[in-house]
């Protein structure tokens, strides 16, 4: 039986020429913002226009585009060898190309027996994986596809995505002792408070991870903080602030290392956020060192981990939400397994 595996993210601009209409993209989402669409629309053209120029600068650190096309289609072609010639792996970018329409075309065209989508997003929320489920049906009904679809909807304590992180953390750990005490700053994406007091599972998901890390490190004495980066914006996000807590960990006297727990690729959130802006600011801080432990990518446990979730998720129809029994008929923008 042909099963098709659609491996989705964010997306990234591939160049310069493509950053505005990229951010364009992002805010005109309603899972982004949301205001009316009238309202939305205005909205996210003035933002795009104003962010545009930082953005670019930001992208002109590593190239001048994001990498994360390239480091998806790496996950997809080790996620391909693993699961053999009865499957094709896809990928999907919400804000930038390949966007779902095309890869639901290409599906469409390969001609597969079922589906199973598969978000690069350990951690469930409104603003990710629900945004893409949002428009999953409709694309794929423009593109003639008419087969069961599982979606996988989130593994925040996967074993092989844990194992991966816990082990890369534990050679940060060793690495930053040398220079003294360490703090381990577990930072993740934020998102807007708002979100999570209505309902989004994100935050629950992300303590989640940290607890299984942690766990995985059995280090009863770790020093160690959860928190959040890439705040935009004057409302208030999740908090603490990662830049906040790398300038209170430096007074403390602590050697840094930072887990980014959410990304599980390279792109301009780990490269340029974390490894430029907030290394500069552990150094302006007097931080005794400050290591960034590097994102997943295609470790043989972070993609060991992805075969189980689609071995498991290909036999089942709806939303699987990985470790539980509850199976959803439809794709729901709310997480079916919540903060559980």
């Amino acid at each position: 039986m042909k099963t098709a595996v659609v491996l989705y993210n964010l997306g990234g601009p591939d160049g310069p020429d493509a950053i505005r209409p990229f951010l364009f993209n992002l805010f005109n989402d309603p899972a982004i913002m949301r205001q009316p669409a009238p309202v939305r629309w205005l909205l996210a053209k003035l933002i795009s226009t104003r962010r545009a120029p930082i953005a670019k600068a930001i992208y002109a650190e590593i190239g001048g585009g994001s990498p994360i096309l390239p480091e998806t289609e790496k996950q997809a072609e080790a996620l391909q060898a693993r699961l053999g010639d009865d499957y094709r792996v896809f990928i999907a970018m919400r804000y930038w190309h390949p966007f779902a329409e095309e890869c639901a075309r290409d599906i469409a065209a390969w001609g597969p027996e079922k589906i199973v989508l598969l978000p690069l997003y350990p951690q469930f929320s409104t603003t990710t994986t629900g945004s893409f489920l949002s428009i999953w049906s409709g694309v794929a009904k423009q593109a003639g596809l008419d087969v069961p679809t599982s979606s996988i909807c989130c593994y925040p304590d996967e074993t092989g995505f844990i194992d991966a992180v816990a082990r890369s953390t534990a050679l940060a750990i060793e690495q930053a002792s040398g220079a003294g005490d360490v703090r381990v700053l577990f930072s993740a994406h934020g998102i807007p408070k708002k979100f999570v007091a209505a309902g989004d599972p994100y935050q629950a998901h992300v303590e989640k991870t940290v607890g299984a890390i942690v766990k995985k490190l059995a280090s009863p004495d770790l020093d160690y903080l959860i928190c959040y980066q890439s705040r935009v914006g004057p409302i208030e996000w999740l908090k603490p602030y990662t830049d906040q807590a790398i300038e209170e960990a430096a007074r403390d006297g602590k050697a840094i290392v930072v887990v980014p727990v959410a990304f599980v690729s390279e792109h301009s959130e780990t490269l340029v956020e974390l490894d430029i802006e907030y290394g500069k600011l552990a150094k302006e801080h007097s931080a005794r060192a400050y290591v960034r432990v590097p994102t997943v990518g295609a470790s043989d446990d972070y993609i060991g981990g992805l075969v189980r979730l689609i071995s498991e998720a290909d036999a089942k129809t709806g939303i699987v939400p990985h470790g539980g029994e509850r199976i959803c008929a439809s794709a729901a923008v709310a997480c079916p397994c919540a903060a559980a």
